[in-house]
């Protein structure tokens, strides 16, 4: 029986190299986006050409909305039969201090990057009878800068549920978590200022998204591996 992922922000970014690294590897994937739907359309369709033997299905859901987010789940398993991974990846990503956050900008980063993976966790762990979940955390929760303010927190919160969740949910389930730096430009950038940020890490080096798909692979192929949270930031969380 073939292995199925859901990769939540599967249209773009990171959550894009997830799902194409698993599809290389044989999984079927349940493909989540929001609002990109040109992008998840043409991602489903580029799939289906290479793996033809593959199953690929587009899931739509807000996550920033818990009565779309808690149909997800059992979506995605009476779709396919089963579900054995969950990747949480897709997030808010915005700037603002301390002074600068709202209540609605800070409702809506834990909505999205903390609340939505913990009902997906949740309802992944009392549906199925075992499987594997991965979260997307960030190398800013080892600081205490407040220029992310909201996106910081939430990150640091999911790393926390994640912990919990391993304990909890072993031996049936394994939770882990990868925190990258910069690993993808941000829009408007190029590879210049990734190797520039590199530049100012122990390693020196930008080794991109790759990091993190060895990270995923490492993390699966452990069967003794849960609770853990792997660095991908070429040591920055040192500094």
């Amino acid at each position: 029986m073939a292995k199925v992922a859901l990769i939540t922000g599967s249209a773009v970014r990171l959550g894009r190299e997830i799902a194409f690294h698993l599809a290389y590897s044989g999984w079927d994937l349940a493909l989540h986006y929001r609002s990109s739907s040109k992008e998840i359309f043409d991602f489903e369709a580029e799939l289906k050409i290479r793996y033809p033997d593959q199953r690929f299905h587009i899931f739509q859901t807000d996550l920033g909305v818990k009565e779309q987010t808690q149909n997800l789940i059992k979506q995605v398993i009476d779709r396919f039969g089963h579900l054995d991974l969950l990747v949480n990846s897709a997030s808010v990503f915005e700037p603002s201090s301390l002074k600068e956050t709202s209540t609605d900008l800070m409702i809506r980063h834990m909505m999205v990057n903390y609340v939505s993976p913990f009902i997906l966790m949740r309802d992944f762990a009392n549906i199925a009878d075992n499987g594997q979940i991965i979260n997307i955390a960030d190398a800013r929760i080892k600081n205490n800068k407040s220029d992310y303010l909201s996106y910081s927190l939430s990150k640091k919160s999911l790393w926390e549920l994640t912990k919990m969740a391993a304990l909890e949910l072993a031996p049936h389930f394994r939770v882990n978590a990868i925190a990258p730096g910069a690993v993808l430009t941000p829009a408007g950038k190029d590879q210049r200022y990734l190797e520039k940020v590199a530049v100012n890490t122990p390693m020196k080096i930008s080794s991109g998204v790759n990091s993190v798909l060895k990270s995923i692979d490492f993390i699966i192929d452990n069967e003794d591996l849960t609770g853990q949270l792997i660095y991908c930031d070429g040591g920055a969380h040192l500094l």
